[in-house]
């Protein structure tokens, strides 16, 4: 029973580390970065020095930031489906036993947002994770994102500052997760996604407070 347990539980950590590297390498592709060099501007130099899409929408205008908006949501996304199927398909053709799990899967996810928050290919500078976490939740708890983007749409249009938006949703999504009594790992994870979400939005928190914060401009003019 012993040695069956211990198993068990190298199949999985074995999963779960390999699933996690994946999601990393995957995060960590700086769409931002990439889009804006395509056109002669570094994102870290402008701006809010953020590759995120936030800043490429301010930067780069409507067209490169959907680009990245995409590009970044979508790496999360895969991260939690093809990344995790594959890499879980690699282990056994080497002959490595590696247990399919929701753990695994939900490293996958985490290791994406923790990629694109600090890519080891800028020095380990990268965005702030909302589009990111945004697509891994797409495919762990689509209900529970769901109402986080509602919210999100709903702080954005009343007060239009897009960082107390992405706090908002940063709060509401773990919130939901844990009401809707997803996995117990799951709800871990992304509570701890969302103070990491909190945390790389200091400088706006203070900007909030001080009354600095640009809003979002709807007609005319750039978005912040």
């Amino acid at each position: 029973m012993a040695k069956r347990f211990f198993t068990l539980g190298r199949m999985l950590l074995l999963g779960s580390l390999a699933c996690f590297i994946v999601g990393y390498l995957l995060g960590s592709i700086p769409t931002g970065y990439l889009v804006a060099r395509a056109r002669g501007v570094d994102l870290r130099q402008v701006g809010s020095g953020n590759i995120g899409a936030t800043n490429a929408f301010r930067v780069l205008g409507r067209g490169p930031g959907l680009v990245v908006l995409a590009g970044d949501a979508l790496k999360g996304y895969l991260a939690c489906t093809v990344g995790y199927q594959s890499c879980l398909r690699l282990l056994e053709a080497c002959g490595v036993a590696a247990g399919a799990s929701e753990v695994a899967r939900v490293m996958a996810g985490l290791g994406a947002v923790l990629g694109h928050t600090y890519t080891f290919w800028l020095r380990f500078r990268g965005g702030k994770g909302i589009a990111t976490s945004a697509g891994v939740f797409a495919a762990l708890a689509p209900w529970a994102l769901a109402v986080a983007l509602a919210g999100w749409i709903l702080v954005l249009a009343c007060f239009r500052y897009v960082s107390l938006a992405s706090i908002a949703a940063a709060v509401l999504l773990p919130a939901m997760v844990w009401v809707m009594r997803e996995h117990a790992f799951l709800c871990w994870v992304t509570t701890l996604v969302g103070v990491l979400v909190i945390a790389r939005h200091h400088a706006n928190l203070k900007r909030l407070w001080l009354g600095t914060e640009p809003k979002v401009q709807w007609r005319g003019g750039h978005r912040a």
